[in-house]
């Protein structure tokens, strides 16, 4: 027995001895560069990423929604929802015109507006914003601006956007605003995102990029359309994908400090995506779908709040899960991750993503994150 012992206390440090090794061991290195462009940094990100194994792992502990959901449990046609860091969920639904909220066990709490025209309801509401620094929940409707809650559905102001036909809409800290406007002209109909003031009022036009129209009678499938968000600093995160390339804005202004780039493949447009996408034509359109060979070079991003950047790219996985290629807070390409359809951010431990099976239940969904790799 004492020999046996023995022999295991051997083996056990000899273990220990190679874990020690395993952990001490150098990571791959990176094999981007930096470069400085006048004030702008410019990471360069080859087509590896600096790791192949899995960089993090996710555990589902929480699902709202889905086919069996009952009552204020139910979702309808969820367009957007966002997190405080007590964990309670917002979650903003277009059709019914309202804001549900849950608390971070998933247990309703109550809802927020309702539809209508009149002051604090809402019509066609598109995005929900968060402004932790007053503690204001923003809803952004296409063509009646902007309306403010507190938290507890208060009704606190509505903001006229002066004509913004807004596709999308974000306050920072300080309650400016970032907004996609959807130009429509004859000539030159495009996407132009714009700083706003908490008035409503622009500060600057930040970018401009084309709307592609067709030819005669037909419609352009899967075109480039530019994405942001706002992190935790007021930095304003942008991409417009018809290249690889995310710029980071400072908090101050409207000028880019940071650009994101990386070495990629075209993902070729096959006739799965093609038939996938007919399916969404509606009754009685009339304009031909015309296909471009391969896919814009991504499609949107969500971030952690420890500086992590997920951009969702259209390399398909197995079981409806896209690639998502993940940097780190130094914006090197350091893994790759497939997940579903659409993460939101990573906060204080926990993914949150808003998903949907293939029956079309939306579920909004909370995961343990483990990172392996940071």
């Amino acid at each position: 027995m004492i020999r046996h012992r023995g022999k295991a206390l051997i083996i056990g440090l000899g273990l220990a001895v190679l874990f020690a090794a395993a952990a001490a061991a150098p990571q791959a290195k990176w094999k981007g560069t930096v470069i400085k462009d006048g004030d702008v940094t410019v990471i360069k990100n080859p087509k590896e990423p600096l790791t192949k194994t899995p960089v993090i792992e996710f555990k589902e502990d929480l699902s709202l929604g889905g086919p069996d959901a009952q009552g204020d449990q139910a979702f309808d046609m969820v367009r957007s929802f966002v997190v405080d860091d007590a964990g309670t969920i917002y979650v903003l639904e277009q059709r019914a015109a309202h804001v549900k909220v849950f608390d971070a066990s998933g247990k309703y709490l109550r809802t927020i507006s309702r539809k209508g025209q009149g002051p604090g309801e809402l019509e066609y509401p598109m995005t929900l914003s968060l402004n932790r620094a007053t503690g204001e929940l923003a809803v952004q409707q296409q063509t009646r601006g902007i309306v403010f809650f507190k938290t507890d559905g208060t009704f606190l102001r509505q903001l006229s956007l002066k004509g913004i036909l807004a596709g999308r809409a974000r306050l920072d800290s300080r309650g400016q605003i970032y907004v996609i406007d959807i130009i429509m002209d004859a000539e030159n109909s495009r996407y132009a995102t714009k700083k706003l003031a908490p008035d409503g009022s622009v500060l600057a036009t930040i970018s401009e990029t084309p709307t592609p129209t067709g030819p005669g009678n037909t419609t352009l499938a899967f075109i480039p359309v530019a994405y942001f968000l706002l992190d935790r600093d007021d930095r304003f995160i942008y991409g417009y994908p018809q290249t690889y390339e995310i710029q980071i804005y400072g908090p101050a202004e409207a000028k880019v400090v940071r650009k994101i780039t990386r070495e990629y493949d075209p993902v070729a447009v096959t006739e799965e995506d093609k038939a996938e996408r007919k399916k969404d034509v509606p009754p009685g359109y009339n304009r031909v779908l015309e296909f471009p060979k391969h896919h814009p070079a991504f499609t949107r991003f969500f971030l952690s709040d420890l500086g992590h950047l997920f951009v969702q790219t259209y390399e398909k996985a197995d079981g409806g899960k896209l690639i998502h290629d993940v940097f780190d807070a130094e914006s090197r390409f350091f893994g790759r991750i497939p997940l579903r359809p659409s993460g939101v951010e990573i906060l204080k431990g926990k993914y949150y993503a808003l998903e949907e099976d293939e029956d079309g239940y939306q579920y909004v969904k909370r995961y343990a994150v483990t990172w392996k790799v940071q």
